[in-house]
């Protein structure tokens, strides 16, 4: 959810989840936008891999369950499922919510040494997301991953690790104000870090979205630390699934987005739970039965790897250089139709084609083409039920 609150009075229409942007008017048709889609993913993910060293591997499209190794985010979403027909006795797969736990398995079965580490584009299904102007339900970024020593869980590493992606970041946007004239430097040169009590300590009235929009606003970017775990207050300043990230050393990455004027969260990471953080965050979430599953057996018994890694919003990264106003504008989803009349009516997709999802499970619209989709019509297939489109938590 995004924030809205004083958004009329800030020259803003707000229409259900969306906002509106007055005046707004994309500054590249839909076939400028997709050269510009292909520059911005190009030239990022190179300078991705160049700082963190990363070698790009394919990934999977969906897990069994009993694996462990799905992601589940904020413990209440529920992953799309189906069945297995040609395996025998029924067995179920689920489409993965993020390649958090996969990647680190990856990690140990390919055989990677420390100091080494992975990426690939994942792309994934979230059902239950509450679609807006930076939401959907459809994800599409880059998962990393890489080995570190033991020695190096500490806060010292996660944020040398941070700056090397900020900079990647800051480089991508440089280099698209030199491509395209309307687009302007906006990020600091420095990021700034701070841990989620010194953010509630800082506004104690404030809510935690509230806070995060408040201080990324003061700050341009920033890095907020230690999410996961119950602050002072007794709440949390966001969920975080018990079983990658160690809570104490993780974090998301938040820029300033003038052209809605939100928090835009960019990126979600940290340092992998170790065998003792792995025992106390299942602990203090209820969930111990899942040490049982093999994926956290494996980690409770020392055989993976300890990992440092990520997720980096490839549609989010897109919509905030390109300075779009809906994620829809860089991505092909399913969006409701209320959602789409009015940012039709607002001019925000002029130029994407409509189409109507036919689908008895929920009624939608698809917008936009995917990379590298050449399909038009023939639009039962090409509906909610495969092609439902997103961006939430980043992994």
């Amino acid at each position: 959810m995004i924030r809205k609150a004083n958004l009329k009075q800030e020259g803003f229409k707000v229409m259900g989840e969306i906002i509106i942007p007055q005046g707004y008017k994309s500054a590249l048709n839909l076939h400028d936008t997709q050269v510009a889609i292909k520059t911005v993913k190009d030239y990022f993910q190179h300078e991705l891999t160049h700082r963190l060293h990363l070698l790009r591997v394919t990934a999977p499209l969906f897990v069994q369950p009993e694996t462990g190794l799905n992601d589940n985010l904020n413990g209440v979403e529920h992953p799309v499922s189906f069945e297995l027909k040609d395996q025998g006795t029924k067995k179920t797969a689920e489409i993965v919510q993020s390649l958090a736990k996969w990647k680190r398995y990856a990690l140990h079965k390919y055989g990677f040494s420390e100091g080494e580490g992975i990426y690939t584009d994942m792309n994934a299904i979230r059902q239950d997301e509450v679609t807006d102007n930076i939401h959907s339900v459809y994800v599409d970024q880059w998962d990393w991953e890489k080995i570190m020593s033991p020695e190096e869980r500490n806060l010292d590493f996660l944020k040398s690790t941070v700056k090397d992606i900020y900079e990647a970041l800051k480089n991508t946007e440089k280099h698209m104000a030199d491509q395209y004239d309307y687009i302007e430097t906006i990020l600091p040169d420095e990021i700034f870090f701070i841990t989620s009590q010194e953010l509630e300590d800082r506004y104690p009235d404030l809510t935690p979205k509230e806070r995060e929009y408040t201080i990324t606003k003061e700050k341009g970017a920033v890095f907020i630390m230690q999410i996961g775990g119950v602050l002072a207050s007794g709440e949390r300043q966001d969920g975080r699934s018990p079983d990658y990230d160690d809570w104490s050393l993780n974090g998301d990455l938040i820029v300033y987005y003038p052209v809605l004027d939100i928090a835009l969260e960019l990126s979600s990471m940290g340092i992998r739970v170790n065998a003792d953080a792995l025992r106390a965050q299942l602990k203090e979430c209820g969930c111990q039965s899942r040490a049982k599953l093999p994926f956290q057996k494996s980690i409770l018994n020392g055989t993976l790897p300890q990992t440092i890694g990520g997720g980096i919003g490839q549609s989010r990264i897109c919509m905030f250089f390109l300075r779009k106003a809906h994620i829809g504008e860089v991505q092909a989803s399913c969006w409701p139709e209320s959602e789409t009349g009015a940012c039709e009516n607002a001019g925000i997709f002029p130029y994407l084609y409509v189409f109507p999802a036919q689908s008895a499970h929920r009624r939608g619209t698809v917008l936009g083409m995917a990379d590298g989709d050449t399909r038009g019509d023939g639009c039962d297939e090409y509906s909610a039920s495969v092609r439902l489109v997103s961006n939430r938590r980043l992994l």
